[in-house]
């Protein structure tokens, strides 16, 4: 159906209204009636076909949800979006209730209004229809189990696709939450070792006194509990891939040994002098700035080359907005299917509220805010109260250098502003020190602060820490 064929009907009491949404969607390329009114509404209804109405749910004379109410009586496949300035939860869940496609909001987004009439109109395509449109957004959408189409995830694709067949090994380095085992897992998947195994270790929630004996294995009696001769990960993943997650996390001592076997894809049990050879494929992954933890001596500089021959970054959500009502979407068919509940989609307002947010926990956090969603919704549709993004929306961040990170709302919970002060000062105290190589002149000058200042600073952070 192309825009010159689709009917809308606009129904608004207010005079600017009617006029300004009849402007805007007739420059869409839309055939467009109004109605100033309930009953005009419904007289226009039961005398023309109508593929959509834009009504408001104040009237005068009817409410919105009785328009609502004749037009799906009419014509039980014709889409409705509801819009009002008074817009309550009651209200929304109300609209949805009655077969409403969706809920906006007044004073809403242009954009946000033509989008979810394209939506609603997309829902309304003929069966056949939908089915090639779903085909070509899966083709051009989804690559393996990932999800997104934005430029910086194409570009992933890309490489997975130019690297897969080899036995290169690949560095993934992005932030918590967005996704790097997934593009371990298709590099595996689409290379020769598919049918092989695929071993994932997470290198900081192994103990360091148990990293070694995992890593490598050990033979009976090596040490006490050693019973039995054990195989290691790295054995276990023979003829296959290893992925090593958080890979910075390892020791220095762990670093070296691993150094080995990516040199000379040989392992060594723990209380053994034997060698023994693997064939492994080798994918690493971290959420760290591997290059300058080589530079301040955390990370061995001949075993982060060795492992980061070809490198993948993934980026944060909040530079690929674009995917999160894609993967908003999926993780609604995921749980919905999950809790054997009704929730089809989102509502445009509560992509809105998505797409406003910065996401620090990335998809990761994107998954678990849809989870809770579909659990608390009481309609087919997610509203954003059922989101609770307001909690997040006005969550505000003070990122702080290392690594800190201070979340302004909790004072709300009580906080102990000496105490983050303190951890600010130590913050850049440190970053000072280390970029001055350890000379507390230089170290004052970057601070713009004297040297009898910064001493004093430093042995009172000293004082703190013990």
């Amino acid at each position: 159906m192309t825009s010159e064929d689709t009917r809308i009907l606009v129904v608004d009491d207010e005079l600017s209204m009617r006029e300004f949404l009849e402007l805007m969607l007739t420059r869409e390329g839309y055939s467009v009636l109004c109605a100033h009114n309930g009953k005009s509404a419904l007289k226009l209804l039961k005398e023309k076909e109508f593929d959509l109405v834009v009504c408001d749910i104040r009237l005068g004379d009817l409410t919105g949800i009785e328009v609502l109410q004749a037009a799906k009586k009419k014509n039980p496949d014709m889409v409705a979006i509801m819009i009002s300035a008074y817009s309550t939860t009651e209200i929304a869940v109300q609209a949805m209730n009655y077969g409403a496609f969706d809920f906006v909001p007044k004073p809403f987004d242009n954009q946000e209004l033509k989008q979810a009439i394209k939506n609603a109109l997309t829902f309304k395509t003929p069966g056949a229809d939908q089915k090639t449109l779903s085909a070509e957004l899966t083709d051009n959408l989804y690559f393996g189990k990932i999800i997104g189409s934005s430029p910086g995830m194409v570009r992933i694709y890309e490489m997975i696709n130019q690297v897969a067949a080899t036995t290169t090994n690949v560095l993934i380095s992005g932030e918590s939450g967005t996704g790097k085992e997934l593009i371990a897992r298709a590099l595996h998947d689409m290379s020769d070792r598919r049918d092989n195994p695929f071993v994932v270790v997470n290198c900081g929630g192994i103990p360091e006194t148990l990293i070694e004996s995992e890593f490598f294995g050990y033979v009976k009696g090596a040490f006490t509990g050693a019973v039995t001769d054990k195989k290691g990960l790295f054995e276990a993943a023979d003829t296959g891939t290893i992925f090593l997650d958080e890979i910075g996390e390892l020791s220095p001592m762990l670093q070296v040994k691993l150094l080995r076997v990516v040199q000379e894809m040989a392992v060594k049990h723990v209380g053994s002098t034997e060698e023994r050879f693997v064939d492994v494929r080798i994918i690493s992954a971290t959420n760290k700035k591997l290059d300058q933890e080589v530079i301040e001596g955390n990370f061995r500089e001949d075993l982060f080359f060795r492992l980061n021959v070809i490198p993948i970054k993934v980026p944060p959500l909040r530079e690929r907005k674009g995917d999160i009502e894609l993967l908003a979407g999926h993780f609604v068919e995921k749980y919905s299917k999950k809790m054997n509940k009704d929730v089809s989609r989102l509502s445009s307002y509560a992509i809105n509220f998505l797409n406003s947010y910065s996401f620090p926990g990335n998809v990761r956090e994107l998954e678990n805010l849809i989870e809770r969603s579909v659990a608390l919704s009481s309609t087919n549709i997610i509203l954003p109260e059922s989101l609770t993004i307001s909690m997040h929306k006005k969550r505000r961040w003070i990122e702080g250098v290392k690594g800190c990170r201070f979340d302004l709302d909790d004072v709300e919970q009580g906080i102990d502003l000496d105490e983050v002060l303190s951890k600010i000062e130590g913050a850049y105290l440190e970053k000072a020190m280390e970029v001055s190589g350890g000379n507390k002149s230089k170290a004052a000058e970057f601070l713009g602060m004297s040297l009898r200042s910064i001493r004093y600073r430093l042995d009172k952070q000293k004082e703190q820490s013990q």
